[in-house]
């Protein structure tokens, strides 16, 4: 007989190759799935049949009798010989009825139910053990009302729940109790306690500051060694802010403050940290990611919790409480309060990406304005070098908010130090207006249309490499567009001209004009040109008006001139008023109070006379070369420096001035020194005669500087200067050269000359000596008495 044959094919090659690998792979995973999943259905429906049925079992109930004392197997059981048909019985099978009778279970048993009879001996066992566990209670207890709550069903059975009821004492009850418990206290005696010395007092709180010094350093240094593992012992280091023992309370709250910050400036990741979102957080991640989110979560949670803190610290000072428990006294509240605005500083500047850092900002900035020194200068010199330090602009805007809102909710009373700040904003360009942007010539973006028309393939496929290659790189870098930047800085230099263009309006006798007038002639070149004839006719009127100091003027003068020179070489404006005022008021420097203010005026006349020199004529540049070396001799070396500086690049940005240098020119008119017209003074007619008087100065650098203009100021030749000297500004050299620490540079040589003399003999004839000698015997040579001769002279 022929074998069976199998009507189940292999699949063709054909067949094969239409299924894919992946498709007969998940074919196979669903084969298994199904056996697994019908063999889990079966378990569970028995598992659900066992529970049923042990359920019905236990629902059945059982006949319970009264089980008598059982009886040593010695006595014989009472039984009626009626009863037991014991003729038809063997011996053996009658025995064995017998001791079956003597057993309860054999009566009480289920006989359905095919466990054996001692099953259950060991569970009785261990009840009877838990039973003799428990405590008895004595008889003086009273019973306690139970209430019967809902029972628990686990997998071992019912267990029964109940609850002592509870009970309300009455007023008598109360009142007794209250007796009973004076009468114990009035018993027990109270110990005195030991009184320390002063000497143990003192060891005892150096030993305790020991161990909170140790402690504080263990919790840092395991955070810093693993911060990730570590970052829940971040919450133990900032409970100790609240360190209750009042000997080293002070001292410990400081200690944890400083770690803490260092702690934080470590740990603190190089970006800001945002909230998970709920899709984030139901996602399932790896165990690295759910590590790192634990870490971020908590290291969030403990720096807002520790900024809080020090806010809290802050507060107390300023409001002057004492705490209840009267940990730290009054007059320490100023030195907690100092560290903890060093701590916000710190972290201001060095944590400027992280979190909360807004919140940081307005707490530090208006303590600018605060009445305390120290801290002032604190929150100052952070605000200074955070501004020199922000690269973006973020904070830089934030904080100028700040100082505006301030200044415009104390109604213009804040100390001038607020608006210096200003000063050092980094902004050195701004978003050029709509209308020249629309002016010049915009790079058109090419659509897909266009590059298919204009490009070949081999184009486009060159230009989308770069496109991509440019984006790469901008992410490589991770810098803010310069796009970006400049909208920020466009938005602070906003507030700032709105703030100082309300003080100007509102308050021109405040203390604040002359911080304005410096911010202004520092950011002028920034203003927009919308502004310029209001802000010109406001500086004109303020000059006019006599109530500017002398430093206040020059400020005025330098912003016209900064405004001018910029954007306002398009307007058609004649600054012949502020050429005047300055030509005028340059005699007002001199070796006293003003020398700080030459900066000032040499910075003026850079503006005036040299950067705008195809407006500047002959005659004034004469007036002013003529004023200027006069100026020179009454000023310290500092200035004069400078002053010569200065006039040998008038000198050379224009030639004709060499004329001052040759006694013999004549010309029309008589020179006017005491004319406050820069263009007729006749300056022409005069000669730089102070030029030969200043090379007779005591400081060498004034010498060299005097023959070189004597010389013409050329720029090659044995009469030219040296590099250092030539190559240097006005500026610069009067601030190298400056005698703030009371010495020269470089150091002045004697210039007295030693004169020889001829010793003489003067011989005094014998009576002159006689009598010189008689007048020195008369008066003792101990004591010289001049007060009690004049008093007798006078009676």
């Amino acid at each position: 007989m022929k074998p069976m044959r199998n009507r189940k094919q292999a699949p063709s090659f054909r067949k094969l190759l239409k299924t894919s690998k992946l498709k007969l792979d998940n074919k196979l995973k669903n084969k298994q799935f199904k056996q697994e999943s019908s063999a889990k259905k079966r378990r569970k429906e028995q598992k659900q049949l066992r529970e049923a049925v042990r359920d019905v079992r236990s629902k059945i109930p059982k006949p319970l009798e009264t089980v008598k004392k059982k009886q040593p197997v010695e006595e014989e059981y009472e039984v009626e010989e009626e009863s037991l048909p014991l003729d038809m019985m063997d011996e053996d099978d009658v025995q064995l009825m017998k001791e079956m009778a003597q057993r309860a279970s054999f009566l009480t048993r289920d006989l359905t139910y095919s466990e054996p009879v001692h099953a259950n001996k060991r569970k009785r066992d261990d009840v009877i053990n838990k039973y003799e566990k428990m405590p008895r209670k004595s008889k003086s207890e009273p019973e306690k009302e139970v209430i019967h709550l809902l029972p628990i069903k686990d997998r071992h059975g019912i267990i029964p729940q109940t609850m002592e009821k509870p009970v309300i004492p009455s007023e008598e009850q109360e009142e007794n109790e209250e007796e009973m418990d004076t009468e114990h206290t009035e018993e027990v005696p109270e110990e005195p306690l030991r009184i320390m010395t002063t000497e143990e007092l003192l060891v005892h709180r150096q030993v305790t500051l020991e161990q909170r010094k140790t402690h504080i350093a263990t919790l840092a240094s395991a955070i810093l060694s693993e911060p990730e593992n570590n970052i829940r012992k971040l919450k133990e280091l900032r409970s100790m802010l609240m360190e209750q023992d009042p000997s080293v309370a002070v001292t410990v709250r400081k200690l944890v403050m400083l770690s803490l910050m260092e702690v934080f400036k470590d740990i603190t990741p190089s970006y800001k940290i945002r909230p998970l979102t709920e899709a984030e957080k139901a996602a399932r991640v790896k165990k690295d990611t759910q590590k790192l989110r634990e870490f971020e979560e908590g290291l969030i949670s403990q720096y807002k919790f520790y900024l809080e803190n020090l806010e809290q610290i802050l507060k107390d000072w300023k409001q002057m409480k004492t705490k209840k428990s009267e940990v730290v006294s009054l007059h320490a509240y100023k030195g907690l309060a100092e560290i903890a605005v060093k701590c916000l500083c710190e972290l201001m500047v060095s944590l400027s990406h992280f979190n909360f850092h807004n919140n940081i900002i307005v707490l530090v900035v208006p303590l600018v304005n605060d009445k305390c020194r120290q801290i002032s200068e604190l929150s100052m010199e952070a605000t200074r070098k955070l501004f020199r330090q922000d690269k973006f602009g973020h904070a830089s805007l934030a904080a100028v908010k700040v100082i505006s809102g301030l200044v415009k909710s104390r109604n213009y009373d804040v100390r001038p130090e607020v608006l210096q700040l200003l000063l050092h904003l980094r902004i050195k360009e701004v978003e050029v207006k709509k209308d020249t942007e629309d002016i010049a010539p915009k790079q058109k973006i090419m659509s897909y249309k266009d590059k298919k028309k204009n490009l070949s393939r081999m184009q486009r496929k060159w230009k989308k490499a770069e496109e991509k290659l440019e984006r790469e790189l901008l992410e490589a870098e991770a810098s803010e567009s310069k796009e970006k930047k400049l909208k920020l800085n466009t938005e602070t230099l906003n507030i700032v001209f709105l703030t100082y263009f309300r003080i100007l309006k509102r308050a021109q006798k405040s203390v604040l004009l002359p911080s304005v007038l410096e911010g202004l002639a520092k950011f002028a070149h920034l203003i927009n040109v919308e502004f310029f004839d209001d802000l010109l006719i406001v500086l004109h009127k303020l000059i006019d008006s006599g109530d500017l100091t002398y430093r206040e003027s020059l400020h005025c003068v330098q912003t016209a001139f900064n405004i001018l020179s910029g954007q306002g070489d398009v307007l058609n404006i004649d600054p012949l008023k502020f050429y005047t005022h300055l030509y005028k008021t340059l005699y007002g420097l001199h070796a006293g109070a003003t020398n700080d203010d030459t900066l000032i005026a040499l910075q003026c006349l850079d503006v005036m006379l040299t950067r705008r020199r195809r407006q500047v004529s002959q005659q004034r540049a004469l007036a002013f070369i003529k004023r200027l070396s006069t100026l020179a001799l009454h000023v310290l070396p500092d200035s004069s420096i400078g002053i010569l500086s200065t006039n040998r690049v008038l000198m050379q940005t224009f030639p004709k001035t060499d004329l001052l240098l040759d006694s013999d020119s004549q010309g029309s008119g008589i020179y006017l020194p005491e004319l406050d017209e820069p263009e007729y003074c006749n300056a022409q007619n005069s000669a730089l005669w102070e030029l030969h008087t200043l090379m007779r100065h005591y400081h060498p650098v004034v010498q060299i500087f005097a023959a070189h203009l004597s010389a013409g100021a050329p720029s090659e030749g044995s009469g030219a200067l040296k590099a250092e000297l030539s190559r240097r500004s006005a500026q610069e050299l009067f601030a190298d050269y400056s005698i703030k620490e009371m010495t020269f540079n470089p150091p002045v040589s004697e210039s007295v000359p030693k004169r020889k003399t001829k010793s003489r003999a003067f011989d005094l004839s014998e009576d002159l000596e006689q009598l010189i000698q008689a007048q020195l015997e008369k008066v003792s040579s101990l004591h010289v008495d001049f007060s009690s001769c004049i008093k007798a002279q006078s009676v």
